[in-house]
């Protein structure tokens, strides 16, 4: 085992063993980064890549065994729910039945149960926002100042812990960055991302469109097989979470009018500027 891995290996024993201290009590992504002095998003990372669960997770694999062993020693099981601290039986069967990631319902209660980490840092553009789960990022936003994309991932993560953390997102945050400066002529990131059937085709078609060049609504409706459905790819467009990583810029009117964009009309017109330059130069704007 390299030394690197040997400290992975050290830091996730050493959680395990804090957490199993400190039960029936859990703790925060926050509190467990402050207590090992680490990045919450790389303790969560590194966490779950060795076990397979996050440290919540974990934490609620040690109440439910306790919920078994009161069980299987006779307790009732409403006692037996109330004695390992679960506020109500809807509670356990949330645990015991739990997905990772953020599924559907999740998002509709605003995150409710899941960690978001997330950076704002000043690009090219203003402000840039990339928010993440375990799973991949969530959400990539522009804007004119840190505190309206913050109030902006509140608003739409209410539920959720939110927890700032620019050097474990910082990674993907210098990738965007290196993008909006031309140094990177296209993006490949994780996303984790709910959406419908429909949604999720726009989407990929999207990520199709090259570097430099646009399609109209009409042509995205057309590519994925429902030609009549132009309204609804413009929908799809208009509700795109992952600025940038799903090129909706990239979508113009078909009189070439640039149309209209969720971030910003001269925001888009900047990126389709740069992005044509790329092409033609093959160099950084």
């Amino acid at each position: 085992m390299n030394p690197e891995s040997s400290e992975r290996a050290d830091l996730v024993a050493d959680i395990c063993a804090y957490l199993q201290e400190i039960h029936p009590e859990s703790a925060s992504l926050g509190e467990l980064g402050r207590r090992f002095h680490v990045s919450p998003f790389h303790l969560q990372r590194t966490f779950k890549a060795a076990t397979g669960i996050t440290p919540r997770q974990f934490s609620d694999k040690l109440r439910m065994e306790d919920f078994k062993t009161l069980v299987r020693r006779g307790q009732r099981i409403t006692d037996a729910i109330h004695a390992v601290g679960y506020g109500s039986s809807s509670r356990l069967y949330e645990r015991s039945d739990e997905n990772l990631g953020m599924t559907p319902s999740t998002y509709k209660r605003r995150g409710a149960g899941t960690t978001i980490f997330y950076s704002v840092v000043a690009c090219p553009l203003g402000f840039l926002l990339v928010a993440a789960t375990d799973r991949g990022i969530c959400k990539i936003s522009l804007g004119d100042s840190a505190a309206e994309l913050i109030t902006d991932l509140e608003a739409e993560f209410a539920a959720a812990e939110r927890i700032r953390d620019d050097d474990g997102v910082g990674f993907w945050t210098e990738r965007i960055i290196a993008y909006l400066e031309g140094w990177q002529p296209d993006l490949n990131l994780p996303l984790d991302l709910r959406a419908t059937a429909f949604q999720v085709k726009v989407w990929q078609q999207l990520q199709k469109i090259p570097v430099g060049e646009t399609r109209n609504y009409s042509e995205i409706a057309a590519a994925i097989g429902q030609p009549t459905a132009v309204r609804a790819v413009a929908n799809a467009c208009a509700k795109n979470p992952a600025a940038l990583v799903i090129p909706c810029h990239r979508i113009i009117r078909k009189d070439k009018s640039l149309g209209g964009y969720r971030w910003g009309i001269e925001r888009k017109r900047a990126l389709l500027a740069r992005e044509q330059a790329y092409k033609e130069t093959g160099d950084a704007p």
